[in-house]
Protein backbone atom coordinates (compact mmCIF):
# COMPACT_ATOMS: atom_id res chain seq x y z
CA UNK A 1 0.00 0.00 0.00
CA UNK A 2 1.04 3.65 -0.47
CA UNK A 3 1.62 5.43 2.95
CA UNK A 4 -0.57 8.36 2.46
CA UNK A 5 1.14 12.17 2.80
CA UNK A 6 1.19 13.66 6.12
CA UNK A 7 -1.05 16.37 6.35
CA UNK A 8 -0.04 17.77 10.09
CA UNK A 9 3.17 19.51 9.27
CA UNK A 10 7.11 18.37 8.85
CA UNK A 11 8.08 14.83 8.84
CA UNK A 12 9.56 13.47 12.04
CA UNK A 13 12.97 11.38 11.58
CA UNK A 14 11.90 8.32 11.34
CA UNK A 15 10.12 9.16 8.36
CA UNK A 16 12.73 11.20 7.06
CA UNK A 17 14.73 7.60 7.43
CA UNK A 18 12.31 5.96 4.86
CA UNK A 19 13.68 8.22 2.13
CA UNK A 20 17.07 6.24 2.12
CA UNK A 21 16.34 2.65 1.81
CA UNK A 22 19.43 0.20 2.75
CA UNK A 23 21.76 -0.24 0.47
CA UNK A 24 21.26 2.38 -1.69
CA UNK A 25 24.70 4.48 -2.96
CA UNK A 26 25.35 7.34 -0.49
CA UNK A 27 24.15 10.67 -2.06
CA UNK A 28 27.38 12.49 -1.64
CA UNK A 29 28.82 9.50 -3.49
CA UNK A 30 30.13 10.54 -7.34
CA UNK A 31 28.79 7.62 -8.73
CA UNK A 32 25.12 7.99 -7.22
CA UNK A 33 25.08 11.74 -8.12
CA UNK A 34 26.22 10.75 -12.29
CA UNK A 35 23.40 8.25 -11.95
CA UNK A 36 21.13 10.52 -10.57
CA UNK A 37 22.06 13.08 -13.51
CA UNK A 38 21.64 10.60 -16.23
CA UNK A 39 18.50 9.63 -14.86
CA UNK A 40 16.80 13.07 -14.91
CA UNK A 41 18.00 13.70 -18.10
CA UNK A 42 16.85 10.79 -19.51
CA UNK A 43 13.38 11.51 -18.32
CA UNK A 44 13.34 15.40 -18.88
CA UNK A 45 15.23 15.53 -22.29
CA UNK A 46 12.18 13.34 -23.92
CA UNK A 47 9.45 15.15 -21.36
CA UNK A 48 10.65 18.95 -22.77
CA UNK A 49 10.28 17.23 -26.55
CA UNK A 50 6.35 16.57 -25.81
CA UNK A 51 5.81 19.50 -23.71
CA UNK A 52 6.86 21.59 -26.78
CA UNK A 53 4.96 19.23 -29.02
CA UNK A 54 1.29 20.96 -27.42
CA UNK A 55 2.19 24.79 -28.06
CA UNK A 56 3.47 24.07 -31.62
CA UNK A 57 0.00 22.37 -31.99
CA UNK A 58 -1.42 25.41 -31.64
CA UNK A 59 0.79 27.24 -33.80
CA UNK A 60 -0.06 24.95 -36.55
CA UNK A 61 -3.58 25.56 -36.28
CA UNK A 62 -3.07 29.26 -35.97
CA UNK A 63 -1.51 29.80 -38.87
CA UNK A 64 -4.14 27.55 -41.07
CA UNK A 65 -7.26 29.24 -39.48
CA UNK A 66 -5.64 32.52 -39.91
CA UNK A 67 -5.23 32.23 -43.76
CA UNK A 68 -9.03 32.31 -43.57
CA UNK A 69 -9.81 35.39 -42.48
CA UNK A 70 -9.06 38.07 -39.28
CA UNK A 71 -12.98 36.36 -38.33
CA UNK A 72 -11.74 32.87 -38.07
CA UNK A 73 -8.89 33.63 -36.06
CA UNK A 74 -10.42 35.71 -34.11
CA UNK A 75 -12.72 32.91 -33.51
CA UNK A 76 -10.09 30.63 -32.81
CA UNK A 77 -8.55 32.76 -29.92
CA UNK A 78 -11.41 33.19 -28.24
CA UNK A 79 -12.22 28.91 -28.49
CA UNK A 80 -8.89 28.40 -27.65
CA UNK A 81 -8.76 30.00 -24.90
CA UNK A 82 -12.11 28.43 -23.13
CA UNK A 83 -10.68 24.89 -24.09
CA UNK A 84 -6.93 25.30 -23.11
CA UNK A 85 -8.33 26.52 -19.91
CA UNK A 86 -10.78 23.55 -19.50
CA UNK A 87 -7.88 21.25 -20.14
CA UNK A 88 -5.93 22.97 -17.83
CA UNK A 89 -8.02 22.73 -14.79
CA UNK A 90 -7.65 18.45 -15.28
CA UNK A 91 -4.22 18.63 -15.30
CA UNK A 92 -3.92 17.04 -12.12
CA UNK A 93 -4.86 13.37 -13.91
CA UNK A 94 -1.28 13.68 -15.38
CA UNK A 95 0.34 14.70 -11.77
CA UNK A 96 -1.96 12.71 -9.60
CA UNK A 97 -1.22 9.39 -11.59
CA UNK A 98 3.12 9.84 -11.99
CA UNK A 99 3.16 10.08 -8.32
CA UNK A 100 0.73 7.26 -7.33
CA UNK A 101 1.91 5.10 -10.28
CA UNK A 102 5.62 6.09 -9.63
CA UNK A 103 4.98 5.13 -5.92
CA UNK A 104 3.87 1.51 -6.29
CA UNK A 105 6.01 1.10 -8.61
CA UNK A 106 9.24 1.95 -6.69
CA UNK A 107 8.09 -0.95 -4.39
CA UNK A 108 7.65 -3.35 -6.35
CA UNK A 109 3.90 -3.48 -6.87
CA UNK A 110 4.03 -3.39 -11.02
CA UNK A 111 0.22 -4.80 -10.60
CA UNK A 112 -0.85 -2.07 -8.21
CA UNK A 113 0.84 0.33 -10.37
CA UNK A 114 -1.06 -0.38 -13.54
CA UNK A 115 -3.98 -0.46 -11.62
CA UNK A 116 -4.02 3.00 -10.52
CA UNK A 117 -3.25 3.55 -14.28
CA UNK A 118 -6.17 1.88 -15.70
CA UNK A 119 -8.17 3.97 -12.75
CA UNK A 120 -6.92 7.28 -13.80
CA UNK A 121 -7.88 6.33 -17.55
CA UNK A 122 -11.11 5.71 -16.67
CA UNK A 123 -11.81 8.62 -14.49
CA UNK A 124 -10.34 10.89 -17.45
CA UNK A 125 -12.87 9.44 -20.01
CA UNK A 126 -15.48 9.82 -17.98
CA UNK A 127 -14.53 13.40 -16.78
CA UNK A 128 -14.11 14.02 -20.46
CA UNK A 129 -17.33 13.21 -21.96
CA UNK A 130 -19.29 14.68 -19.04
CA UNK A 131 -16.95 18.08 -20.00
CA UNK A 132 -17.50 17.26 -23.59
CA UNK A 133 -21.25 17.42 -23.00
CA UNK A 134 -21.54 20.41 -21.28
CA UNK A 135 -18.92 22.10 -23.66
CA UNK A 136 -21.24 21.07 -26.91
CA UNK A 137 -24.45 22.46 -25.29
CA UNK A 138 -22.97 26.05 -22.94
CA UNK A 139 -20.49 26.84 -25.90
CA UNK A 140 -22.39 30.02 -26.90
CA UNK A 141 -23.30 30.64 -23.91
CA UNK A 142 -19.27 30.82 -22.74
CA UNK A 143 -18.32 32.97 -26.26
CA UNK A 144 -20.82 35.18 -25.34
CA UNK A 145 -19.95 35.75 -21.75
CA UNK A 146 -16.36 36.54 -22.72
CA UNK A 147 -18.04 39.25 -25.12
CA UNK A 148 -18.07 37.96 -28.40
CA UNK A 149 -20.94 38.91 -30.89
CA UNK A 150 -21.83 38.36 -33.98
CA UNK A 151 -19.39 36.24 -36.70
CA UNK A 152 -17.01 36.12 -34.11
CA UNK A 153 -19.22 34.36 -31.85
CA UNK A 154 -19.98 32.03 -34.99
CA UNK A 155 -16.76 31.04 -35.54
CA UNK A 156 -15.81 30.48 -32.14
CA UNK A 157 -18.59 28.43 -31.17
CA UNK A 158 -18.29 26.65 -34.23
CA UNK A 159 -14.99 25.32 -33.44
CA UNK A 160 -15.82 24.48 -29.74
CA UNK A 161 -18.43 22.18 -31.02
CA UNK A 162 -16.01 20.36 -33.25
CA UNK A 163 -13.58 20.03 -31.03
CA UNK A 164 -15.65 19.10 -27.93
CA UNK A 165 -15.87 15.14 -28.97
CA UNK A 166 -11.76 15.51 -28.51
CA UNK A 167 -12.11 16.31 -25.01
CA UNK A 168 -12.11 12.66 -23.74
CA UNK A 169 -9.07 12.18 -25.45
CA UNK A 170 -7.66 15.45 -24.56
CA UNK A 171 -8.37 14.17 -20.51
CA UNK A 172 -7.12 10.38 -21.23
CA UNK A 173 -3.80 11.72 -23.06
CA UNK A 174 -2.98 13.34 -19.69
CA UNK A 175 -3.56 10.48 -17.31
CA UNK A 176 -1.89 8.10 -20.04
CA UNK A 177 1.26 10.74 -19.82
CA UNK A 178 1.38 10.49 -15.60
CA UNK A 179 1.07 6.67 -15.89
CA UNK A 180 4.05 6.55 -18.64
CA UNK A 181 6.10 8.84 -16.21
CA UNK A 182 5.62 7.15 -13.35
CA UNK A 183 6.20 3.59 -15.01
CA UNK A 184 9.61 6.50 -15.87
CA UNK A 185 8.66 6.07 -19.62
CA UNK A 186 8.72 9.61 -20.93
CA UNK A 187 10.17 8.94 -24.49
CA UNK A 188 6.88 7.00 -25.44
CA UNK A 189 4.63 10.23 -24.65
CA UNK A 190 7.35 12.56 -26.83
CA UNK A 191 6.88 10.21 -29.57
CA UNK A 192 2.85 10.28 -29.31
CA UNK A 193 2.86 14.03 -29.00
CA UNK A 194 5.42 15.16 -31.87
CA UNK A 195 3.48 12.43 -34.10
CA UNK A 196 -0.16 13.86 -32.75
CA UNK A 197 1.29 17.36 -34.01
CA UNK A 198 2.26 15.93 -37.32
CA UNK A 199 -1.34 14.19 -37.65
CA UNK A 200 -2.89 17.52 -36.67
CA UNK A 201 -1.44 19.37 -38.86
CA UNK A 202 -2.46 17.06 -41.98
CA UNK A 203 -5.65 16.90 -40.78
CA UNK A 204 -6.28 20.17 -40.94
CA UNK A 205 -5.35 20.64 -43.99
CA UNK A 206 -7.34 18.47 -45.45
CA UNK A 207 -10.67 19.05 -43.32
CA UNK A 208 -9.91 23.21 -43.67
CA UNK A 209 -8.80 23.30 -47.24
CA UNK A 210 -9.96 20.02 -48.66
CA UNK A 211 -13.28 19.48 -47.63
CA UNK A 212 -13.86 23.13 -47.07
CA UNK A 213 -15.12 22.83 -43.30
CA UNK A 214 -13.62 26.45 -42.69
CA UNK A 215 -12.90 26.60 -39.00
CA UNK A 216 -14.50 23.50 -37.54
CA UNK A 217 -12.16 21.40 -39.54
CA UNK A 218 -9.57 22.92 -37.56
CA UNK A 219 -11.86 22.27 -34.50
CA UNK A 220 -12.54 18.51 -35.54
CA UNK A 221 -8.98 17.66 -36.97
CA UNK A 222 -7.49 18.42 -33.31
CA UNK A 223 -10.39 16.42 -31.80
CA UNK A 224 -9.72 13.21 -34.05
CA UNK A 225 -5.76 13.83 -33.28
CA UNK A 226 -5.91 13.96 -29.89
CA UNK A 227 -8.17 11.10 -30.13
CA UNK A 228 -5.62 9.04 -31.77
CA UNK A 229 -3.19 10.23 -29.47
CA UNK A 230 -5.01 8.72 -26.57
CA UNK A 231 -5.55 5.22 -28.10
CA UNK A 232 -1.49 5.49 -28.51
CA UNK A 233 -0.70 6.16 -25.10
CA UNK A 234 -3.35 3.77 -23.74
CA UNK A 235 -2.46 1.05 -25.87
CA UNK A 236 1.09 0.21 -23.73
CA UNK A 237 -0.88 0.65 -19.91
CA UNK A 238 -3.81 -1.74 -21.40
CA UNK A 239 -1.08 -4.24 -22.94
CA UNK A 240 0.83 -4.36 -19.87
CA UNK A 241 -1.84 -4.43 -17.67
CA UNK A 242 -2.92 -7.84 -19.24
CA UNK A 243 -0.11 -9.44 -19.02
CA UNK A 244 -0.16 -8.88 -15.18
CA UNK A 245 -3.58 -10.11 -14.74
CA UNK A 246 -4.80 -6.16 -14.10
CA UNK A 247 -8.82 -6.19 -15.06
CA UNK A 248 -9.51 -3.32 -17.44
CA UNK A 249 -12.99 -2.72 -15.73
CA UNK A 250 -13.26 0.37 -13.72
CA UNK A 251 -13.04 0.18 -10.24
CA UNK A 252 -14.98 2.10 -7.83
CA UNK A 253 -12.68 2.46 -5.24
CA UNK A 254 -9.75 3.05 -7.75
CA UNK A 255 -11.78 5.63 -9.19
CA UNK A 256 -12.70 7.50 -5.97
CA UNK A 257 -8.97 7.47 -4.76
CA UNK A 258 -8.04 8.70 -8.25
CA UNK A 259 -10.58 11.74 -8.31
CA UNK A 260 -9.41 11.95 -3.88
CA UNK A 261 -5.75 12.85 -5.13
CA UNK A 262 -6.52 14.83 -8.08
CA UNK A 263 -8.80 17.53 -6.10
CA UNK A 264 -6.14 19.23 -4.17
CA UNK A 265 -3.66 19.20 -7.23
CA UNK A 266 -7.06 20.68 -8.90
CA UNK A 267 -7.10 23.71 -6.35
CA UNK A 268 -3.55 23.97 -6.68
CA UNK A 269 -4.20 24.65 -10.54
CA UNK A 270 -7.20 27.06 -9.82
CA UNK A 271 -5.00 29.02 -7.72
CA UNK A 272 -1.90 29.41 -10.37
CA UNK A 273 -4.42 30.43 -12.98
CA UNK A 274 -6.16 33.23 -11.01
CA UNK A 275 -2.55 34.43 -10.05
CA UNK A 276 -1.96 34.80 -14.12
CA UNK A 277 -5.79 36.27 -14.55
CA UNK A 278 -4.72 38.86 -12.25
CA UNK A 279 -1.72 39.52 -13.83
CA UNK A 280 -3.18 39.88 -17.06
CA UNK A 281 -6.04 42.04 -15.57
CA UNK A 282 -3.43 43.86 -13.99
CA UNK A 283 -1.60 44.85 -17.53
CA UNK A 284 -4.55 45.25 -19.14
CA UNK A 285 -5.27 48.47 -16.64
CA UNK A 286 -1.82 49.65 -17.37
CA UNK A 287 -2.75 50.38 -21.10
CA UNK A 288 -2.38 48.60 -24.70
CA UNK A 289 1.00 49.49 -24.81
CA UNK A 290 1.87 48.06 -21.56
CA UNK A 291 -0.43 44.93 -22.21
CA UNK A 292 1.87 44.71 -25.53
CA UNK A 293 4.74 44.56 -23.72
CA UNK A 294 3.34 41.78 -20.83
CA UNK A 295 2.42 39.61 -23.87
CA UNK A 296 6.41 39.50 -24.87
CA UNK A 297 7.57 39.00 -21.96
CA UNK A 298 4.76 36.15 -20.51
CA UNK A 299 5.74 34.63 -23.86
CA UNK A 300 9.33 34.31 -23.20
CA UNK A 301 8.83 33.35 -19.58
CA UNK A 302 6.44 30.51 -20.44
CA UNK A 303 8.80 28.92 -22.58
CA UNK A 304 11.55 29.24 -20.39
CA UNK A 305 8.76 27.60 -18.06
CA UNK A 306 8.84 24.45 -20.63
CA UNK A 307 13.00 23.25 -19.41
CA UNK A 308 11.99 23.82 -15.84
CA UNK A 309 8.75 21.89 -16.35
CA UNK A 310 10.55 18.53 -17.67
CA UNK A 311 13.13 19.16 -15.01
CA UNK A 312 10.34 18.85 -12.17
CA UNK A 313 8.74 16.11 -14.51
CA UNK A 314 11.59 14.26 -13.76
CA UNK A 315 11.63 15.17 -9.81
CA UNK A 316 8.02 13.70 -10.06
CA UNK A 317 8.95 10.34 -11.16
CA UNK A 318 12.54 9.60 -9.25
CA UNK A 319 10.99 10.90 -5.80
CA UNK A 320 7.81 8.74 -6.63
CA UNK A 321 10.04 5.85 -7.51
CA UNK A 322 12.40 6.51 -4.32
CA UNK A 323 10.06 6.52 -1.81
CA UNK A 324 8.50 3.52 -3.37
CA UNK A 325 11.60 1.60 -2.87
CA UNK A 326 11.93 3.14 0.59
CA UNK A 327 8.09 1.89 1.46
CA UNK A 328 9.11 -1.69 0.09
CA UNK A 329 12.46 -1.94 2.19
CA UNK A 330 10.73 -0.95 5.23
CA UNK A 331 8.09 -3.61 4.55
CA UNK A 332 10.31 -6.36 3.63
CA UNK A 333 13.51 -5.33 5.72
CA UNK A 334 15.88 -6.16 2.95
CA UNK A 335 18.79 -3.96 1.55
CA UNK A 336 17.93 -4.46 -2.09
CA UNK A 337 15.91 -2.83 -4.75
CA UNK A 338 11.97 -5.00 -4.87
CA UNK A 339 11.46 -6.63 -8.02
CA UNK A 340 10.22 -4.89 -10.90
CA UNK A 341 11.46 -1.59 -9.47
CA UNK A 342 14.83 -2.16 -11.80
CA UNK A 343 18.14 -3.51 -11.40
CA UNK A 344 20.23 -0.17 -10.53
CA UNK A 345 20.53 0.15 -6.61
CA UNK A 346 17.65 2.09 -4.92
CA UNK A 347 16.93 5.53 -5.17
CA UNK A 348 17.77 7.49 -2.00
CA UNK A 349 14.91 10.51 -1.76
CA UNK A 350 16.64 13.32 -0.43
CA UNK A 351 19.71 12.87 -3.13
CA UNK A 352 16.98 12.62 -5.16
CA UNK A 353 15.67 16.23 -4.07
CA UNK A 354 19.14 17.73 -3.47
CA UNK A 355 20.38 16.91 -7.33
CA UNK A 356 16.81 17.79 -8.77
CA UNK A 357 16.93 21.14 -7.33
CA UNK A 358 20.07 21.61 -8.24
CA UNK A 359 19.00 20.80 -11.78
CA UNK A 360 16.83 23.58 -11.41
CA UNK A 361 18.59 26.53 -9.76
CA UNK A 362 21.21 25.63 -12.71
CA UNK A 363 18.94 25.60 -15.19
CA UNK A 364 16.81 28.81 -14.04
CA UNK A 365 20.41 30.67 -13.54
CA UNK A 366 21.52 29.59 -17.34
CA UNK A 367 18.00 30.63 -18.46
CA UNK A 368 18.24 33.71 -16.88
CA UNK A 369 21.66 34.81 -18.00
CA UNK A 370 20.60 33.96 -21.48
CA UNK A 371 17.71 36.16 -21.42
CA UNK A 372 19.47 39.10 -19.79
CA UNK A 373 22.06 39.27 -22.18
CA UNK A 374 19.67 38.66 -25.01
CA UNK A 375 16.91 41.56 -23.75
CA UNK A 376 17.78 44.22 -25.61
CA UNK A 377 17.10 42.22 -28.88
CA UNK A 378 14.54 39.80 -27.94
CA UNK A 379 11.35 42.41 -27.60
CA UNK A 380 12.13 42.95 -31.71
CA UNK A 381 11.37 39.12 -32.39
CA UNK A 382 8.04 40.19 -31.46
CA UNK A 383 6.95 43.57 -32.31
CA UNK A 384 9.01 46.46 -34.23
CA UNK A 385 6.66 48.96 -32.03
CA UNK A 386 9.43 51.35 -30.22
CA UNK A 387 7.16 52.08 -27.51
CA UNK A 388 6.39 48.44 -26.70
CA UNK A 389 10.18 47.06 -26.73
CA UNK A 390 11.16 49.95 -24.52
CA UNK A 391 8.59 48.85 -21.94
CA UNK A 392 9.65 45.22 -22.21
CA UNK A 393 13.37 45.60 -22.27
CA UNK A 394 13.82 46.54 -19.03
CA UNK A 395 10.93 44.34 -17.48
CA UNK A 396 12.79 41.15 -18.78
CA UNK A 397 15.96 42.10 -16.91
CA UNK A 398 13.39 41.87 -13.80
CA UNK A 399 12.12 38.28 -15.13
CA UNK A 400 15.75 37.02 -15.80
CA UNK A 401 17.06 37.99 -12.22
CA UNK A 402 14.01 35.91 -10.52
CA UNK A 403 14.60 32.84 -13.33
CA UNK A 404 17.11 30.90 -10.69
CA UNK A 405 14.18 31.46 -8.12
CA UNK A 406 11.72 30.20 -10.56
CA UNK A 407 14.01 26.95 -11.14
CA UNK A 408 13.85 26.11 -7.73
CA UNK A 409 10.34 26.37 -7.53
CA UNK A 410 8.89 24.40 -10.55
CA UNK A 411 11.75 21.54 -8.68
CA UNK A 412 10.19 21.72 -5.12
CA UNK A 413 6.50 21.64 -6.92
CA UNK A 414 7.69 18.50 -9.07
CA UNK A 415 8.97 16.54 -5.36
CA UNK A 416 5.93 17.21 -3.64
CA UNK A 417 3.45 16.02 -6.54
CA UNK A 418 5.43 13.09 -6.54
CA UNK A 419 5.68 12.62 -2.57
CA UNK A 420 1.89 13.09 -2.69
CA UNK A 421 1.73 15.87 -0.91
CA UNK A 422 -1.26 16.95 -2.70
CA UNK A 423 -3.05 18.69 0.09
CA UNK A 424 0.02 20.63 1.26
CA UNK A 425 0.18 22.62 -2.28
CA UNK A 426 -3.34 22.86 -2.38
CA UNK A 427 -3.13 24.97 0.99
CA UNK A 428 -0.19 26.41 -0.02
CA UNK A 429 -1.21 27.32 -3.33
CA UNK A 430 -3.90 29.63 -1.72
CA UNK A 431 -1.86 31.43 0.46
CA UNK A 432 0.67 32.42 -1.92
CA UNK A 433 -2.55 33.96 -4.12
CA UNK A 434 -3.51 35.77 -0.89
CA UNK A 435 0.47 36.75 -1.15
CA UNK A 436 0.18 38.27 -4.17
CA UNK A 437 -3.36 39.34 -5.30
CA UNK A 438 -3.41 42.73 -3.10
CA UNK A 439 0.00 43.52 -5.02
CA UNK A 440 -1.33 42.86 -8.15
CA UNK A 441 -4.72 44.52 -7.88
CA UNK A 442 -2.93 47.34 -6.29
CA UNK A 443 -0.80 47.73 -9.31
CA UNK A 444 -3.13 47.51 -11.77
CA UNK A 445 -5.60 50.50 -9.50
CA UNK A 446 -3.03 53.02 -9.72
CA UNK A 447 -1.60 52.19 -13.73
CA UNK A 448 -5.44 53.11 -14.20
CA UNK A 449 -5.86 55.90 -12.74
CA UNK A 450 -1.96 56.78 -14.30
CA UNK A 451 0.12 57.20 -11.11
CA UNK A 452 2.94 54.32 -12.42
CA UNK A 453 4.04 55.90 -15.74
CA UNK A 454 6.29 53.97 -17.29
CA UNK A 455 7.76 51.91 -14.18
CA UNK A 456 3.71 49.89 -13.61
CA UNK A 457 4.41 46.67 -15.61
CA UNK A 458 8.13 46.76 -14.24
CA UNK A 459 6.29 46.90 -10.75
CA UNK A 460 3.52 43.94 -12.02
CA UNK A 461 6.37 42.18 -12.80
CA UNK A 462 8.50 42.48 -9.88
CA UNK A 463 5.27 41.60 -7.63
CA UNK A 464 4.44 38.29 -9.79
CA UNK A 465 8.93 36.70 -10.44
CA UNK A 466 9.92 37.65 -6.79
CA UNK A 467 7.08 38.42 -4.48
CA UNK A 468 4.84 35.31 -5.66
CA UNK A 469 7.33 32.73 -6.59
CA UNK A 470 9.49 34.01 -3.72
CA UNK A 471 6.08 32.87 -1.55
CA UNK A 472 5.89 29.81 -3.25
CA UNK A 473 9.49 28.92 -2.62
CA UNK A 474 8.47 30.15 1.16
CA UNK A 475 5.57 27.37 1.40
CA UNK A 476 7.27 24.59 -0.51
CA UNK A 477 10.80 24.57 0.74
CA UNK A 478 10.09 23.71 4.39
CA UNK A 479 8.01 20.26 3.43
CA UNK A 480 10.38 19.74 1.08
CA UNK A 481 13.27 19.76 2.83
CA UNK A 482 11.88 16.88 5.17
CA UNK A 483 12.89 15.12 2.66
CA UNK A 484 16.59 15.52 2.59
CA UNK A 485 17.82 13.66 5.77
Amino acid sequence: MTRPARDDGPLDSSDRDRGRPAGSLSPASPASRRRLDRSILGLALPALGALVAEPLLVLVDSAMVGHLGATSLAGLSLASTVLTTLVGLFVFLAYATTATTARLFGAGDRAGGLRAGIDGLWLALLLGAGTAILLGAGGPWLVEALGARGTVADAATAYLRASAPGLPGMLVVLASTGTLRGLLDTRTPFIVATTGAALNAGLNAVLLYGVGMGIAGSGLGTALAQTAMALALARPIVRAARAAGVPLRPHRAGLGTSLGAGLPLLVRTVSLRAAILLTVWAATALGEAPLAAHQVVNSLWAFAAFALDALAVAAQALIGTALGQADAADSAGEASAPPGAGDAPPLAAGAVVRRTVTWGALTGAILGAAMAAASPWLPRLFTSDAGVVGLATPVLLVTASAMPLAGVVYLLDGVLMGAGEGRYLARAGALTLLAYAPLAVAVGHLGAVSRLGDHGLALLWLAFAWVFMGARAATTAPRARAWLT
